[in-house]
């Protein structure tokens, strides 16, 4: 995995613990890339289950940088059904985030607006809209959240195709 951080120019990184509902989205769209998607040689898939704050500062650190990071995570969306795909702008995730580390929360929010500050990676967030997010593990992603997985894995081949170098 680290040698893709530094060699691929855009990075997929599914962010997610699938021993909590639908919060193992973003696991679930990286596997189902892998199986039934053609990635471009300038792409990589990253399942970073709970540990995207360490690929993230690894990121921020390193001289050689992707061009593109592409984060797939579950995150909360006023007035969103179950299962509605959307995309955060990284300016617009509240602040009361930028310290929340709790494992069913949006991910490393700090680190995404320095690398977007700082560097000249280019960052897209696409979110789910869960269902059911236990308190305790309970694996089993929703219905309506395993749909929308195929729609989100279109949506990132779109995005690295339009990107290819």
């Amino acid at each position: 995995m680290i040698d893709q951080i530094h060699s691929k120019s855009c990075l997929i990184i599914g962010c997610g613990n699938p021993l909590f509902g639908d919060d193992g989205f973003g696991p679930c769209v990286i596997e189902h890339l892998q199986q039934y998607h053609q990635l471009p040689d300038h792409s990589a898939c990253i399942d970073a289950g709970t540990a995207v704050r360490d690929i993230l500062f690894d990121i921020l650190l390193s001289e050689t940088r992707p061009r593109q990071i592409i984060i797939i995570d579950t995150s909360e969306q006023n007035g969103s059904l179950p299962g509605v795909i959307s995309e955060i702008d990284v300016d617009d995730i509240h602040l009361k985030k930028i310290s929340d580390f709790s494992l069913h929360q949006f991910p490393t929010t700090n680190m995404l607006k320095e690398l977007k500050m700082y560097t000249n990676v280019a960052i897209r967030v696409l979110v789910v809209q869960p269902e059911y997010i236990p308190e305790e593990i309970e694996p089993g992603i929703s219905e309506s959240v395993v749909a929308a997985v195929p729609a989100m894995c279109r949506r990132v081949m779109a995005i690295i195709n339009e990107g290819k170098p």
